[in-house]
């Protein structure tokens, strides 16, 4: 290079590089295990849920977003992002398979140092229920672990507006009710004259996929944790499997769900 200082690719002075971006001493430091002697499997299984809470993180940053995006009447851009979500929520399901490469007898090995920790008590799980449409109050009074910080997260997502209400202010900027069976109506005239409410329409099916997404990631889930530990309780003190059965009935969005007799 005549005239010219040769420098490599992407070593601005070393002030940026791959690794210090991602954080990825930091990162790889978290995969701490706890049997002793240890344990083959329990790097696999740590690395699985930090993965789920990272894609979790992810889902709740881009929920917010569809929220603000309804309230604002920028569907498409709501639409993109539930999009995004549903491709996300598909490796969610599909990790599942990993996970299953472990044995019950190799769970076994360590399970019992998991106690009183539990897949029950992941706060950003139930913050992506809560935002979606599910809230339940009674999780903070039934998970006694939950830090003041915790605490505060979950009751700011009670008491924040959910997708469905996004969805809902969508109708009432277009003239609709919202209400009873004004909203059975609303939703009607939306299915039924997709040339004028294309948009709508297709936002309320990316509602449903978000909802259906996530029951196929319960009823995937459940069967893994049958599949491991049978009928037995889960190490955090629920019934284990059937606890997480008397949870696949959840809908985030009836009203949708209930279009499909009339339509």
């Amino acid at each position: 290079m005549s005239g010219a200082t040769q420098r490599s690719f992407g070593e601005e002075g070393a002030r940026l590089t791959y690794g210090s971006y991602l954080r990825l001493p930091e990162l790889l430091d978290q995969q701490r295990t706890l049997a002793d002697p240890p344990a083959h499997d329990e790097l696999l299984f740590i690395t699985i849920h930090q993965v789920y809470e990272l894609w979790f993180a992810e889902i709740l940053h881009e929920l917010e977003a569809v929220r603000a995006a309804m309230f604002a009447g920028r569907l498409w851009e709501a639409r993109h992002l539930l999009d995004r979500v549903a491709t996300i929520e598909q490796v969610l399901v599909s990790q599942v398979d990993v996970l299953e490469t472990m044995t019950p007898q190799d769970f076994g090995v360590f399970r019992g140092r998991l106690a009183p920790a539990s897949g029950f008590q992941s706060v950003q799980f139930r913050e992506i229920e809560f935002l979606s449409g599910a809230k339940d109050p009674e999780f903070l009074e039934r998970f006694v672990g939950l830090t003041d910080a915790e605490r505060t997260r979950l009751q700011r997502r009670l008491a924040e507006p959910t997708l469905w209400d996004g969805y809902l202010r969508v109708l009432a900027d277009l003239g609709l009710a919202t209400e009873g069976a004004g909203l059975t109506t609303s939703l009607l005239t939306v299915a039924n004259d997709r040339e004028s409410f294309g948009a709508e329409w297709d936002l309320a099916e990316a509602l449903v996929t978000h909802d259906a997404n996530a029951w196929l990631w319960r009823s995937r889930h459940v069967v893994m944790v049958e599949r491991q530990i049978g009928t037995r309780s889960g190490t955090g003190g629920s019934s284990g499997g059937p606890y997480l059965r008397s949870r696949l009935p959840l809908r985030y969005y009836p009203p949708l769900w209930e279009l499909r007799d009339r339509l």
